[in-house]
Parts: structure tokens; C-alpha cells; sequence
């Protein structure tokens, strides 16, 4: 934005201080002549002679000290106020930095708090995040274009192999092309929801958890069960406000996750619950031992736990970063646990309905 050139701060300061050191001059100096007027107490004609004289006598030292307050306003206006504003320097400079592009810098304050250093720290963790969310967001980039270049790069060495190999057998291509062509279309879709989440470009209304919960349970159940798995869905109503498609998401992502990384006869929990805090949505699961350090870092994009590529369903990487990404996009917390006989508890409270 263009505007018009103005006084600076620090030039502002100083003639405001020198105004007012003129001003206090000017009222000490008229104090002092009344007082010595105030003196003379002949007829009317001596005094007028007499403020006369007063004034001849009183004049010349009034602009003498009123040229030595000016100067002195001025000067030490200046210097005062270049002195003061040294810290609005600095925070001004970090700001080019960050302007360029350079977030790694720091303005770090010294000296006891007040408001500059406030505002300088303000600036400082306003810089740190920002910087961890550019980091996040390059790692996150450079992620998905790995995971979106591996099925386009298999879809090529299929067609290479079967433009090589024309006697090759054309179903087992098209179903290899069909399942890497599937995973192309769940990661997209899942990038998608997760830059709608993020955006919280959503219509919020009256959504209830448990039912979420009993619909997200109906429609897994045959996958769980294909795979010995058996679901236990309690709770009680847990009304809150959001998006029902997007918290539809959370809960299917939570509970497929529970069912695919779990022991084979294992078992998944779902429960919900309304406290005062807000409306809980919890999943646990049976499965392997998990650390805390490991469980710490399952809710990063791309983020596996142990042995999960491997698997028949390693999925895209995505469901619990969606799943935290749609809980804070909704003013929720996420709360990832690692349980004592193996497996993970996910807690997801979001704020009550009014």
C-alpha cells in the first residue's frame, strides 16, 4: 500500500519533547516576571515606567534561556527519543527479514519486560511457528509428491513390461493397473479432505458423535470381520458442531485404522461420551507393543508405525493426520495413547453443542 510520505516517529518525539521543555520555559520565565512586577507598588505612571524598565532588563535573558530550551528540547529530544525507539529498530529490521523470506532469525530482547520487549517476543514465537509450519508444509510437499510418483511410476513399468511382452497376460495388468490406479484416487482424495480441513472451509451444524460413531461401525463391520475382528460400540449421546462429512471422515479413519493395524482374533472399542469438557469420540485397539516415541509421530502425514507397509491395507499414510487435522479444524484436541497390552487409544474431544 502506497501512502504519503510523513514525519518520522523519532522526529515527532523530539519536537513533541521540545514543545513541551519550550512550554514549561515559557510558563516558569512569565511566573518569574509577575513575581518581580509584583515588587513595585509606586502610582500608576512609575509603574508603567517601571514594567518598562522590568521588561528592557527581562527580555534579553528570557530569549536567551528560551533559545538554550530550544536547543537543548531538541537535542535531547532527539537523543532520548532514538534511544527509546532502539528496540522498535530492531523488531522493524526482523520484519524485513521476514518479509524476504527469513524466518530463522530472532530478535531475542534483553533488558526487564515492558511493552517493547512484549511485543518483541510476541514477534519472536510468532516467527517460530511460522517457521515450523513452512518446515511442516515443505516436508509435507515433498511427501506427497514421493507417494504421488510411486503408482504413476508403477503404472509406467506395467504399461513398459506389457508394451514389451504383448502375449502377456492382459487381466493380471489390468487388475495390478486397477489396484495402483485405486491408491492414486485414495491419496488424492485423502490430500484433498485434508486441504479442506485445513482451510476450514466447511458449513458447521448440529452433529451428534454417537451416531457418527454407530453409522462408522454398520459400515466397517464386514472388513473387521473378514478379518476375525471382532467391533464393540458403546456410549452415550455426545452432541457437538461441525461438519457431519468431515467428522464422518474422522471417525471412518479411526476406526479403519483400528481394524487394519491389529492382531489377527483382535478386538476394536468404540465409545463416546458428552462431559463437560466437550463430546469424546475414543477408539482403542489389540495390537503390538507401541512406544510413546513411536506413537508420538503417527499423527505426521506419511507417518507409519511398524510393519505397516507390509501389510495387505497399508493405506496412504494419511488417516490420523486427517483425523487430527479435521479435530483441530473443528477446535477439538486429539490425544494419541499407547496401550499397556499393545495396540493405541485415540481420544478426539470436540467443544459442546450450545
Amino acid at each position: 500500500m502506497s501512502r504519503a510520505p510523513g514525519l518520522s516517529v523519532r522526529l515527532k518525539l523530539t519536537l513533541s519533547y521540545a514543545g513541551f521543555v519550550m512550554l514549561a520555559g515559557a510558563v516558569l520565565l512569565t511566573a518569574g516576571y509577575f513575581s518581580l512586577s509584583r515588587g513595585f507598588h509606586p502610582g500608576v505612571i512609575f509603574m508603567v515606567r517601571s514594567h518598562a524598565d522590568l521588561w528592557r532588563d527581562f527580555a534579553p535573558t528570557a530569549a536567551i534561556v528560551m533559545t538554550f530550551l530550544l536547543v537543548f528540547g531538541l537535542l535531547g529530544g532527539w537523543l532520548l527519543a532514538g534511544r527509546m525507539l532502539a528496540p522498535l529498530t530492531r523488531i522493524t529490521d526482523a520484519t524485513r527479514l521476514a518479509t524476504d523470506g527469513s524466518l530463522s532469525h530472532r530478535i531475542r530482547l534483553a533488558g526487564r519486560s515492558d511493552e517493547f520487549r512484549e511485543l518483541a517476543d510476541s514477534f519472536d514465537t510468532m516467527l517460530a511457528r511460522l517457521e515450523a509450519h513452512v518446515a511442516e508444509q515443505q516436508r509435507f510437499a515433498a511427501n506427497a509428491s514421493h507417494e504421488l510418483r510411486t503408482p504413476l511410476a508403477i503404472t509406467q513399468t506395467l504399461l513398459e513390461v506389457a508394451r514389451n511382452d504383448p502375449n502377456r497376460n492382459g487381466g493380471e495388468l489390468v487388475d495390478r493397473l486397477h489396484a495402483v490406479n485405486a491408491r492414486a484416487i485414495d491419496l488424492t482424495e485423502a490430500l484433498l479432505v485434508l486441504s479442506r480441513a485445513d482451510r476450514r472451509s466447511f458449513t458447521r451444524e448440529q452433529v451428534d458423535l454417537s451416531l457418527i460413531a454407530e453409522e462408522t461401525t454398520e459400515t466397517l463391520l464386514p472388513l473387521a470381520e473378514e478379518r476375525g475382528l471382532a467391533i464393540e460400540m458403546s456410549g452415550d449421546t455426545a452432541p457437538t458442531v461441525g461438519s457431519h462429512a468431515l467428522l464422518l471422515q474422522l471417525c471412518t479413519n479411526l476406526v479403519q485404522n483400528a481394524i487394519v493395524h491389529n492382531l489377527p482374533q483382535g478386538s476394536v472399542w468404540v465409545a463416546t461420551s458428552a462431559q463437560p469438557t466437550g463430546a469424546v469420540l475414543t477408539v482403542e485397539n489389540t495390537g503390538e507393543q507401541l512406544t510413546p516415541q513411536l506413537v508420538s509421530t503417527l499423527a505426521e502425514p506419511f507417518q507409519r508405525g511398524t510393519r505397516r507397509i507390509r501389510g495387505d491395507h497399508p493405506g496412504v499414510g494419511l488417516g490420523l493426520a486427517l483425523a487430527k487435522s479435521i479435530t483441530e479444524a473443528h477446535d477439538g484436541t486429539l490425544t494419541l495413547t499407547p496401550r499397556a497390552d499393545g495396540g493405541l487409544r485415540v481420544a478426539v474431544q470436540l467443544p459442546v453443542a450450545p
